[in-house]
């Protein structure tokens, strides 16, 4: 009885002497739980309030530039024509086939119109739909024509305000991806502000609002947002579906929008090969993008009628030989480092020939010659030979198509970004070679295995793939001005990004043993708010002065020659000219055109360069048989082309013709070797002299400051 009494004495000292240690628990799991309930309320607070801030940026930047657009042409109170005429070159032709939409008696007989038209290009009738990316001005009609807000909004206002809503998405795009890589959407308001105050440099939306690139960029940066998120580590198996389904979206609305999308989603695609190469990136989820591009390019394929242009692209047959070269060749990432070096320049290689071949094979089956001329300018662009050919030169002579100008980095430098940047991408960099360095290492044991682990960890996948993306978009805008808003607006996120990030700020305090978790706290906080609050005293006086001067459109003898076309000659009459001048001339009064400035098909390149023999040195015999080979009845001579002086001597639009003939150039300097004196004076200049051999084709019917237009006889 004793020993079971002391068992029970035993039991009930042990139970209570448990007594505190249980409420000790307790409190500790109240702790725990109240901890963890602050912690989700304040990500809902910060996620709330972040999101906030994006929506609320993006909107305040798309007011901007469409007020900017308003004050600088008065846009409201400018007559229609005027308003017409201020969507210049190619932007004036895209925005033609929005109008013929909505002009259309149904929608039925628009979309006939669009696959069967014949003019844009006379004696000709071709597929718009197959040749050009307009099918979101197809949409745009379309829901104008089914929402109930005729009587509110102008056609011109419902398309403009389109295209600027898009800029809000761009923004908004940006942020959201500045704040994805950082973590804190403080990164994301950063890039906003560095986008807005760099406009100049990032966009060109408010002067060239129907311009492909306006429309393709927004879900380009879609895309970039959503890729940034798919390659974290760890994702639910719904979030990383959902995922994958915003980049295909987001890639296959930027491939149908912009006819350049395969050489930009080729740069894209070399970005994920470097990495995956390198062990940067986990190969399942790179193979699902390389998917993702291909499928995107073969329904916008089908969608253009089996564009020939996309199916021999050199991104299809990239993606295909890296696919194939994968199976081929197999335990890439195992050995020491020389052995994986040399697998890996193998692999290289046979991707390379593969590209080459199966691009080879496919432009021959298709006899596509559609892009040729792009590889042309490449070749005169980079040293390899120089070029009479008419298109090469053509842009070699383009401000837009030639190198980065220095004075952009002047600018850039001005609002901190290029500084930013350049600390940003140096410390990366660093990170990364480091980790291909032992991504590169031997492999084949478990404790070099781990040391790469931890090695990944300080460039994370997304980091990774921002980082080549930022590198390899920077030489493409170095080498094309053109291009350089693709890279300045990914600029702005990645320099946020840096400054904004903890791995960034703990590298760098690490090697100036001065690590501190505190320290880091303090300085991505404190310093993206003091360039915020530099920026704001710097730009905010000048943006307020921006917004308060006003201009007006003022173009009178382009309205003039609009007014007097659509008065004086019969609705089906032919007109040649500059590619510019004629896509106003079909969006201002509809006529049928010999040439255009949408550049991509070989036939209409070889008639552009015909009928730019009106300011070559040819004979009024010459240009009459030519003319009319396109069923000319009229053509517009421009005194801006006839006499040029914004291009040298060389890359003058006579100049060029006149070394694509074999023809010595006007004016001194020297001339290429085997060139010679032409037998025929400059056409421009010599009709407008009114001698009979030009009278006898062609006569003049109107003429101002700016605009010669002569009609062509029929007796011949």
């Amino acid at each position: 009885m004793m020993s079971i009494r002391q068992r029970k004495g035993i039991k009930t000292t042990e139970i209570s002497e448990n007594y505190p240690a249980s409420e000790e628990n307790v409190k500790l799991e109240n702790k725990l739980s109240s901890g963890c309930t602050t912690r989700r309320l304040w990500k809902i607070l910060s996620f709330t309030t972040g999101g906030t801030i994006a929506l609320c940026i993006g909107l305040l930047t798309s007011i901007y530039l469409a007020t900017l657009h308003e004050n600088d042409l008065w846009f409201s109170n400018i007559k229609e024509v005027e308003r017409e005429i201020s969507f210049r070159t190619e932007c004036g032709l895209y925005y033609s086939y929005y109008k013929q939409m909505l002009q259309a008696p149904t929608l039925k007989q628009g979309l006939h119109g669009l696959i069967y038209d014949n003019k844009t290009e006379s004696m000709r009738t071709i597929n718009l739909l197959e040749r050009m990316n307009i099918y979101q001005e197809v949409f745009l009609s379309i829901l104008y024509r089914v929402l109930p807000i005729q009587r509110y909004l102008e056609p011109v206002y419902f398309y403009i305000y389109t295209l600027f809503g898009l800029q809000a998405i761009y923004v908004t795009a940006l942020y959201v991806t500045s704040w994805l890589l950082s973590g804190t959407w403080l990164s994301g308001l950063l890039a906003a502000f560095w986008y807005v105050t760099n406009r100049i440099d990032t966009t060109r939306v408010e002067f060239t609002i129907p311009l492909r690139e306006n429309w393709a960029l927004p879900f380009f940066a879609i895309q970039i947002a959503a890729i940034t998120y798919f390659l974290r580590p760890n994702l639910q198996p719904l979030s990383e579906r959902l995922t994958l389904l915003a980049i295909f979206l987001s890639t296959f609305l930027f491939s149908l929008t912009w006819q350049f999308n395969q050489f930009m989603m080729l740069m894209q695609a070399l970005v994920l090969f470097i990495l995956d190469s390198l062990g940067m990136l986990p190969e399942m989820k790179v193979t699902w993008l390389y998917g993702i591009q291909i499928t995107s390019l073969f329904l916008v394929c089908i969608l253009q009628f089996f564009n020939s242009m996309i199916l021999g692209s050199l991104l299809i047959s990239f993606n295909l030989s890296v696919l194939i070269a994968r199976k081929l060749q197999k335990n890439l990432k195992t050995g020491s480092f020389f052995n994986r070096l040399g697998k890996l320049l193998l692999h290289l290689l046979m991707v390379l020939c593969l590209t080459l071949f199966l691009n080879n094979i496919i432009k021959k089956n298709l006899n596509l010659q559609s892009d040729e001329h792009i590889f042309k300018f490449l070749k005169a662009k980079f040293g390899f030979g120089a070029t009479r050919d008419f298109d090469a030169n053509l842009y070699l002579c383009e401000e837009a198509f030639g190198l980065l100008p220095f004075n952009t980095f002047e600018r850039l430098s001005d609002t901190l970004l290029f500084y930013a940047y350049i600390f940003v991408l140096s410390v990366t960099v660093t990170a990364a070679v480091a980790v291909a360095f032992h991504n590169l290492s031997d492999s084949s044991n478990q404790e070099s295995v781990d040391k790469m682990g931890k090695c990944t960890i300080e460039l994370k996948p997304e980091t990774a793939y921002n980082l080549m993306h930022t590198i390899l978009f920077g030489f493409l805008a170095l080498s094309t001005y053109r291009m350089k808003y693709l890279w300045t607006s990914h600029m702005c996120v990645f320099a946020s990004f840096g400054l904004c990030s903890p791995e960034i700020w703990e590298l760098l305090l690490k090697l100036v043993h001065l690590y501190n978790p505190k320290r880091i706290c303090v300085m991505r906080y404190s310093v993206p708010m003091l360039i915020l609050l530099y920026l704001c005293y710097k730009f905010w006086p000048g943006m307020m002065d921006e917004l308060s001067e006003l201009r007006e459109f003022y173009d009178p003898d382009t309205v003039e020659l609009m007014n007097w076309i659509n008065s004086n000659t019969p609705r089906k009459a032919v007109f040649a000219g500059s590619m510019q001048l004629l896509a106003g001339v079909k969006l201002c009064t509809g006529r049928v055109l010999t040439n255009h400035p949408h550049y991509e098909d070989k036939s209409l390149r070889e008639r552009t360069k015909a009928v730019y023999q009106i300011y070559a040195k040819r004979s009024p015999e010459e240009v009459y048989a030519l003319l009319r080979s396109f069923g000319t009845d009229y053509v517009i001579l421009e005194d801006s082309i006839c006499y040029e002086r914004r291009h040298s001597r060389g890359c003058r639009l006579r100049d060029l013709l006149d070394i694509a003939n074999g023809h010595m150039m006007d004016g001194p300097g020297e001339n290429e070797p085997g060139l010679k004196p032409a037998s025929h004076p400059r056409f421009c200049e010599e009709i407008k002299r009114n001698l009979p051999p030009y009278v006898a084709h062609f006569t003049r019917v109107f003429q101002n400051k700016t605009f010669h237009v002569y009609k062509l006889s029929r007796n011949k």
